[in-house]
């Protein structure tokens, strides 16, 4: 498998926060407590303080959610053995995702992969460490997880469970995902090409069932996926987790003035260091969600006192009351999700995206006031995987990926220069190679002459060139016209490497690679990954395209 390395820089809407993250992380200290680094996981790890009594009721817990989500009801030994060093003391690498439909976007599986990649390394290294995956439940917008985009034979695809209005502003974790499931995953699996697809289809049925929710779904789709390879997951709507995590979002409620204008100084600070705040902090925001007539508001300060829940009014004393008798009413932000992450979990780093990776540079505030600690963070991996029919295409037009990320007008134009019929393509060149002669055999009587005019020869061949590329590209737009093959191979290749104007992991299902290739693809994608927090790889950073037999 052949793979290229590129710079995020040279990635569209990179922003300046994730490519200095990347490039020179010293720079951002200030936001972050530990560096992204093995030994920055080491000192991390070293700051772990989980008493015996919380692992064992931990381990309790995701023994009992991992053993639901697993095929068969029945843990592999490779989970097994994770919740067994779990027991004694291993330290967790955790990523984690909103449960999106089918899986979401490949970077889900990416995360999943880091999480382990990075877990095995820390623990050659002398820590020992688990993977966990962090379901993300308790988001309430539908609308994000609810759909799936897929590159198959027919084109780009998208799958959508359509949504019930009384579910608006519930937690996707738990939406059953109801009886139009079964016939939209049949769709799916129709579409499944390849050596896996049986089995990727068997998945998704098994996984994907009326009684099921986005979050027992995705979970179980995951867990089939990763078996044998120890990732475990959480899902923090567990009542008993709830339990756990309700001292944090007291906290965060008694603390909520200062909290807010702490966040609020984070955030100028970031603006003015030229970066930018991804989560945006208001003068009534708090870090916390309370359930209210079932749907999840985000729970806002009032001006002359107490808080308000959409349209529910609370006093503190009301509040904190709630939360002691019914903490499953209560979640985290984006901002206290983390810290409360990493109150149950005993975390040594975190591995998260661009956009994690900002709103974590805001949240360093809270785990100092509420944890006392804070994770290494670490970049995921990127990826882009590129199919060999779409290698064919790029071969064919003499193109660099990178062509594609510039854009539609960029890419056309590089690939009408190379859409010419033969008998042109042919009298082009031979003319082109006549002017350059003709041009050359000026130069030296001309020089003889008066050597400042030798720059009049070039400014005219340029001229030559210019009008030469131009005609070409005209002839390449009119043969297209004629036969429509450049449009559709440009809609190939921007549905297949760089749909809707994303990177392909963000935005379309990696389910159909692993149907075409089986799911060894995941050891040939683990080879080519450098651990997360490594510096021993010249491709650390950067985005991997990978070119797929």
């Amino acid at each position: 498998m052949r793979s290229l390395c590129i710079p995020f820089a040279e990635i569209p809407q990179t922003t300046h926060l994730f490519e200095t993250f990347l490039r020179d992380p010293a720079r951002l200290s200030e936001y972050f407590s530990h560096r992204p680094t093995e030994e920055g996981i080491a000192a991390a790890a070293s700051e772990v303080s989980l008493s015996a009594e919380s692992r064992r009721e931990l381990v309790r817990i995701l023994r009992d959610e991992n053993t639901y989500l697993a095929p068969g009801g029945k843990l592999d030994a490779a989970a097994e053995r994770s919740l067994d060093r779990l027991a004694n003391g291993a330290v967790a690498i955790v990523t984690g995702q909103q449960v999106g439909l089918f899986s979401g976007p490949a970077l889900t599986i990416y995360k999943g992969l880091c999480a382990i990649r990075c877990a095995e390394q820390t623990t050659r290294r002398g820590v020992d460490a688990v993977p966990i995956f962090w379901l993300a439940t308790e988001d309430h917008d539908l609308a994000e997880v609810n759909e799936s985009f897929w590159k198959t034979r027919n084109g780009l695809d998208r799958y959508e469970l359509p949504s019930d209005p009384a579910n608006q502003g519930h937690s996707v974790g738990q939406i059953p995902l109801g009886d139009r499931v079964a016939e939209i995953v049949g769709q799916a699996a129709e579409t499944l090409d390849g050596a896996a697809a049986a089995q990727i289809a068997t998945a998704l049925r098994e996984s994907y069932t009326p009684h099921d929710t986005f979050g027992s779904g995705f979970g179980k789709l995951l867990a089939r996926i990763f078996a044998g390879r120890g990732l475990l997951f959480v899902d923090p709507q567990d009542s008993r987790l709830k339990r756990i995590a309700a001292p944090v979002c007291r906290a965060a409620i008694e603390s909520a003035d200062e909290l807010r204008e702490a966040l609020l100084q984070r955030s100028h600070e970031l603006e003015q260091s030229g970066y930018h705040a991804q989560v945006k902090v208001t003068h009534e925001s708090t870090l916390v969600f309370c359930s209210a007539d079932g749907k999840r508001e985000p729970l806002r300060s009032r001006e002359k006192g107490g808080f308000t829940a959409g349209a529910v009014r609370l006093t503190e004393d009301q509040l904190l009351e709630m939360l002691e008798k019914s903490p499953e009413k209560f979640t985290a932000s984006a901002l206290l999700r983390p810290v409360l992450q990493d109150t149950i979990l005993p975390t040594a780093a975190y591995i998260g995206g661009p956009a994690e990776i900002a709103y974590l540079a805001q949240s360093q505030i809270v785990y100092k006031k509420l944890l006392g600690r804070m994770p290494a963070i670490l970049a995921r991996a990127s990826f882009t995987l590129v199919e060999a029919p779409i290698t064919r295409f790029l071969d064919q037009y003499d193109l660099d990926i990178r062509d594609v990320f510039r854009g539609k007008q960029y890419l056309r134009a590089q690939m009408e220069r190379k859409t010419l019929p033969d008998e042109l393509s042919k009298k082009f060149e031979a003319d082109e190679e006549t002017v350059k002669k003709m041009m050359a055999s000026y130069r030296l009587p001309l020089e003889r002459l008066d050597a400042t005019l030798l720059g009049s020869v070039e400014t005219a061949e340029e001229k030559i060139a210019s009008i030469f590329q131009k005609l070409k590209e005209k002839v390449g737009r009119a043969e297209n016209f004629r036969t429509g093959v450049l449009d559709r191979h440009e809609r190939i290749l921007f549905d297949a490497l760089y749909a809707n104007h994303e990177l392909q992991e963000r935005h379309l299902s990696a389910l159909p690679h692993l149907a075409a290739h089986g799911l060894t693809l995941l050891d040939e994608i683990l080879q080519v990954m450098p651990p997360p927090g490594s510096a021993g790889s010249s491709c650390a950073g950067q985005h991997h395209v990978l070119f797929l037999d």
